[in-house]
């Protein structure tokens, strides 16, 4: 067993100055360093010019490119590596897991994935120029991988697969353009539809009328439907499905016959590792890394690194009346000699 973290990131501003304060935490850090190795070995085999990635982000939320110029002037870094890093539209994103459940004013995530892309940063942000206020983990510093904004919008993704990829965003940044514009499902979902998507993703999105839908978003298409669980197969696209699912279906049937009424059932059936759903497979670029669990009503969230893990409770509702959250840190541990890249050095493609 090994102990990570995750540091809490709180910032009330613009979008320009929290760019600016995230290049100063990121200079010479271990995140940096091992990203940089990893390009090494994972070479970008396409050219995006800056004009292209700021039309497409500013289309649908302008503070996100003035953070990606922030992050620029911060780290003193041309555009272009800015972009390639943190800008989340047509670059490349790898296989995972995952797996989403909601219920009476709940909403449980696993974020199943390979430790060597865990930047463990979770955000609260407050802009002051413009967009909703988002709590959730980060993913690419600017992306997020799951989250609740201020109007108790909540969002989660499940990846389905590569293949054929699209000139579009990747999940992680269309989670981020998604809780930053959208108010409520409608609008996520109208959003969903109209955003260009490079890789094939669901998109769970969930508010306070207790409903939850799953969008099945390929470059080819979009198509919606009401689900209270995901995991990782399309149902109506599932032409876009991958050949092997036995592992995708298999927790979507322990989700379906386990205990889920209470919000605290629902989160140890996804977060406890003899339950069904919680994943080992960190090699495979599908182990759990984090439960995350949302309460649009309330205005909470809860947290917990690695599995059999009690879950931190972070009160966003007060921290959106100026009520800082008491703690810098989240702490677990996950079953893994994998390093992990905001924490370790190695964490990179061409170690073994």
């Amino acid at each position: 067993m090994k102990e990570i973290h995750s540091d809490i990131l709180q910032f009330r501003g613009t979008h320009y100055d929290f760019g600016y304060k995230q290049g100063e935490l990121l200079r010479d850090s271990l995140t940096v360093m091992n990203r940089e190795k990893q390009w090494k070995v994972r070479i970008p085999r396409f050219t995006v010019e800056e004009a292209e990635v700021k039309a497409a982000i500013t289309k649908f939320a302008p503070g996100v490119w003035a953070e990606l110029e922030g992050l620029r002037d911060s780290l003193d870094w041309p555009m272009e590596r800015v972009m390639k890093e943190f800008g989340g539209y047509r670059v490349n994103y790898q296989k995972s897991g995952c797996s989403i459940l909601t219920g009476t004013n709940y909403f449980v995530r696993n974020y199943d994935y390979q430790p060597k892309t865990y930047e463990g940063r979770y955000v609260f942000f407050q802009p002051k120029d413009q967009g909703y206020a988002i709590a959730g983990p980060s993913q690419r510093i600017t992306g997020r991988m799951d989250g609740m904004n201020e109007k108790g919008l909540v969002m989660g993704y499940n990846f389905m697969h590569r293949k054929k990829p699209g000139l579009g965003f990747i999940c992680c940044m269309i989670g981020r353009l998604v809780l930053e514009s959208c108010a409520d499902v409608a609008e996520a979902i109208a959003m969903l539809k109209e955003i260009p998507h490079r890789h094939s993703f669901s998109y769970i999105v969930y508010d306070r009328s207790e409903e939850a839908y799953v969008i099945e978003a390929s470059p080819r298409g979009v198509e919606v439907r009401k689900s209270a669980m995901c995991t990782n197969h399309f149902e109506i696209m599932k032409h876009e499905n991958r050949n092997h699912l036995v592992d995708s279906y298999k927790r979507m049937t322990a989700m379906e016959q386990g205990e889920t009424e209470e919000a605290y059932d629902a989160f140890r059936l996804m977060n406890d590792t003899d339950k069904g759903v919680f994943s080992k497979k960190y090699k495979s670029w599908a182990g759990t890394i984090h439960t995350s669990a949302y309460f649009p009503h309330d205005g909470k969230a809860w947290f917990a690194l690695g599995g059999d893990q009690e879950p931190v409770e972070l009160d966003f509702g007060q921290w959106l009346k100026g009520e800082d959250i008491p703690m810098n840190q989240i702490t677990g541990e996950v079953d893994t000699a994998i390093p992990f890249v905001h924490s370790e050095d190695g964490a990179h493609f061409s170690s073994k």
